[in-house]
């Protein structure tokens, strides 16, 4: 298969990663939101977070998660679009030893109790992007 995308990498973008360097998928977020801590990490609607301001703001939500008794094992479903507070939400979550339940934020409120039952999911986590 021909990899079209890779012609819309920046250069020094590596096409494939080399997974071995790292013992988890927390442990490559931690390694790298350090290594481009002052660097943009998402970009939405006119605002924008670095990596470092994805840590700080994961890691506290992580904390907070712990605090409520919600550790490792916890199903977390984030329902919510495509904005800042995702990001943020989804790597607590993991930090925290959660398991990210995504919930579509446009499910009924019968699709809602479906999904949310069948996940076992615990906690809720809602979000809107307001303009």
């Amino acid at each position: 298969m021909e990899k079209i995308w890779l012609k819309s990498y920046p250069p020094g973008v590596p096409a494939e990663v080399d997974y071995a360097q790292f013992k988890s998928i927390g442990d490559l977020v931690d390694k790298k939101v350090a290594e481009f801590s002052s660097r943009p990490a998402f970009h939405c609607m006119g605002k924008t977070i670095s990596f470092g301001e994805l840590d700080r703001l994961s890691r506290a939500f992580a904390v907070w998660l712990q605090s409520k008794g919600y550790g490792k094992g916890v199903r977390v479903a984030l329902m919510m679009p495509n904005c800042l507070q995702y990001p943020v939400a989804l790597y607590g979550t993991l930090r925290a030893g959660g398991i990210v339940v995504n919930v579509n934020p446009l499910y009924t409120a019968r699709e809602l109790k479906h999904q949310l039952k069948d996940a076992g999911a615990e906690v809720i986590v809602i979000s809107w992007c307001a303009t």
